[in-house]
């Protein structure tokens, strides 16, 4: 099993509206990053979990895991000329961009923000979300780290 870090800004996407949906379960569509789109192409396998973490946000931070309930397939909204994701260039025969689908695990006892991870940033040396710069919306986490976090959100929340 391999674990990851997926963004949404809340007010476009939140695990809110992931428990809403079906089945708890919808399409990472969107994604428009090379980098990004190659991970979940090709290396995000069905099982794997996730922290779903919300951006640009006034408290940004991990709220919730997520599986990957389906490996990657071609984003339909780069086809669509009416979806904001549409991509021209993209051709149905040689697609450009991939998704998953995710569905809810569960909500995080409470949020466990960027300001705290910033403050282990020791013990999470390497995570890429900490990295300066890193705007990525889909990032891999070790297992090592996974675990450090998870063991994060049974502390009392800093103040």
């Amino acid at each position: 099993m391999q674990y990851w870090l997926m963004k949404s800004e809340p007010t476009e996407f939140s695990l809110d509206d992931l428990k809403r949906r079906p089945n708890q379960t919808e399409p990472w569509d969107g994604v428009r990053n090379y980098q990004a789109r190659n991970m979940m192409r090709d290396q995000m396998k069905a099982g794997d979990r996730a922290f779903f973490y919300h951006s640009n946000t006034d408290v940004p931070g991990i709220v919730g895991i997520v599986r990957i309930a389906r490996e990657g397939y071609p984003d339909p909204t780069a086809f669509d000329p009416t979806d904001k994701h549409y991509d021209p260039k993209s051709d149905p025969d040689k697609p450009r961009w991939f998704l998953v689908d995710v569905i809810f695990e569960r909500a995080l006892s409470r949020v466990i923000s960027l300001r705290e991870l910033k403050q282990h940033a020791q013990a999470l040396e390497g995570l890429a979300l900490l990295r300066p710069g890193n705007r990525l919306s889909v990032m891999p986490v070790s297992e090592t780290h996974w675990r450090y976090i998870l063991e994060l959100e049974q502390q009392p929340e800093p103040v």
